[in-house]
């Protein structure tokens, strides 16, 4: 195999060029992507008074908890395909406001039936962000900065967690003001955010680089144009219909992967709480153990998505960590004493999200633009909908035998299944080359 020549350093141009996009965009769609997912997940702190308080057993707070996914999954693909056509600028400040009043809502519900409904409503509203950043983000980065720049944008979510987990366990101690539980408060203060960010959408975000009143014209021509040369590539899944996307091998199989990081995350976003005060902690003391996995995880996943992006690997860095979250989680068997358990989450955490930015611009990569928003809305609903079946199932696993290790064992599994996924995809790759699907030439 001939050595490759190293790419020519970039221009101060594109230096200017993107640290200057970066710089408009990331940060603030990072402190968005930071308060949904805290609204996505707070439920795992607000069960620690809530459970008990409404009267709920861990199966139907698992149902609930994880029947967020289900209309989000149905909701996903339709989303982002309205985002592109009407625009990011809109649809993500839409998204922001509807979620972030029902967020909020969630603190008026008074038993199981009141807490399904404003789950599924929560993941209606919510479905379509992820993907819709994601698809946004590649109208704005060339393929060679996608992988750290989704995992700069990524790690929003273990950030999330790392701050929200004190801070919504310091909310839970605002109990009984007002008349209104700690849990109550918390769903309120921490879905306010949401509402204000949606408005401010409107005034930062441009759908486009030749809509960037903030770009010079020089700056806006070479970005146009290396994003342009880049579309001409020949992608493993080119221009074909929406359905045909949607089941698509590549797309499915990619979905897996996906699964063995988000659907665990999810599964463990909403029962680490409980799993770790389970060993007798207060609440401030779990909040303080919960944040350390996300705290390591945040710098982690910024490295590794880095490093996929300097050495062009994408599928190994994505499988290695599936890998470490499988059998870390699977060790909770054998070391289930308080040091061990948080060793064995900061392990599971970091493996979760160190993959999340090379196994996106893997998918980025292997999608065509006519193909992206349906393919990676696809593989983004069915990765979270696997997240109803790991948090429904956790809470199954534990009422039935009373065990938080035997519990998260099928996470450990569905990790290793997304590794093995990836590797086989990669594998044929290499056997049958490009593309399975040829682009379809213009009015076919």
């Amino acid at each position: 195999m001939t050595a490759q020549a190293d790419p020519p350093a970039p221009s101060s141009l594109e230096i200017r060029t993107m640290r200057q996009v970066a710089w408009r965009l990331l940060p603030f769609l990072m402190i968005c992507y930071f308060v949904s997912f805290l609204d996505r997940v707070n439920v795992g702190f607000a069960a620690l008074q809530m459970v008990k308080g409404l009267h709920m057993s861990p199966r139907v707070f698992g149902f609930g908890g994880g029947i967020f996914f289900v209309s989000y999954f149905l909701f996903e693909v339709p989303s982002n395909l309205l985002l592109e056509k009407v625009g990011a600028r809109l649809w993500i400040a839409r998204i922001m406001i509807t979620w972030g009043f029902l967020a909020a809502g969630t603190a008026f519900v008074v038993g199981p039936s009141s807490f399904y409904t404003m789950r599924l409503l929560l993941g209606a509203a919510e479905a379509g962000f992820f993907p819709g950043v994601i698809l946004y983000l590649t109208y704005w980065f060339p393929s060679e900065y996608r992988a750290r720049i989704v995992g700069m944008f990524t790690v929003a979510i273990p950030v999330s967690s790392f701050l929200g987990s004190p801070i919504s366990a310091a909310l839970l101690g605002v109990d009984g003001w007002l008349g209104l539980r700690g849990w109550q408060w918390m769903f309120i203060m921490e879905g306010a955010p949401a509402v204000l960010l949606g408005l401010f959408c409107l005034f930062i975000l441009s759908d486009k680089p030749s809509s960037a009143p903030w770009l010079d014209s020089d700056q806006k021509a070479w970005l146009n144009g290396r994003l342009q040369s880049e579309s001409g590539r020949s992608k493993r899944v080119g221009q074909i219909s929406v359905w045909r996307v949607l089941w698509n091998k590549h797309v499915l199989i990619l979905s897996v992967t996906l699964a063995g990081s988000t659907a665990v995350s999810s599964g463990l976003q909403i029962w680490q709480p409980q799993i770790i005060k389970s060993y007798g902690l207060t609440n401030m003391q779990t909040g303080l153990l919960n944040s350390i996995p996300f705290g390591l995880a945040s710098v982690i996943m910024v490295l590794w998505g880095k490093r996929s992006d300097q050495t062009g690997e994408r599928v190994w860095h994505t499988a290695f960590p599936l890998m470490v979250t499988a059998v870390s989680l699977a060790s909770a068997l054998v070391f289930n004493s308080l040091p061990a358990i948080i060793i064995i989450l900061c392990l599971a955490v970091i493996g979760i999200y160190a993959g999340k930015g090379p196994v996106w611009a893997l998918s980025a990569e292997w999608l065509s633009a006519g193909t992206a928003a349906a393919g990676l809305a696809q593989m983004n609903a069915i990765s979270n909908l696997a997240g109803f079946g790991t948090t429904y199932v956790v809470g199954s696993i534990k009422q039935a035998t009373g065990s938080y290790p035997l519990a998260i064992l099928p996470l450990a599994c569905l990790s290793a299944a997304g590794a093995l996924a990836v590797l086989l995809i990669a594998r044929g790759q290499s056997m049958s080359g490009l593309a399975d699907i040829k682009p379809v030439p213009a009015g076919k």
